[in-house]
């Protein structure tokens, strides 16, 4: 805020100590899905024969009390769109 930069994080929890935006993968949803595996493997399957797979839930989160501090205005369809708002 000092220098009136707006800035952009892949992580939502960052919006909630100043980042303007964030879009992401869910990192609980990428956890669970890690446990997933980590029981795969101790059920005795090879980490190798397992399959590699990317996010597939995103949040998109807003901040609208750093747009107003930098005199954005942020758009309405963003806004509905977001999975987190911090007013």
């Amino acid at each position: 805020m000092r220098v009136r930069l707006p800035l952009t994080c892949e992580q939502s929890s960052f919006v909630a100590v100043g980042c303007l935006v964030s879009y992401g993968p869910n990192f609980g949803e990428m956890h669970r899905r890690a446990a997933f595996y980590v029981d795969r493997i101790l059920k005795g399957e090879r980490p190798a024969d397992l399959p590699v797979e990317q996010p597939t839930k995103f949040d998109l989160a807003v901040n609208l009390k750093a747009a107003k501090a930098l005199g954005l205005e942020v758009p309405l369809g963003l806004s509905a769109a977001a999975d987190e708002i911090i007013e």
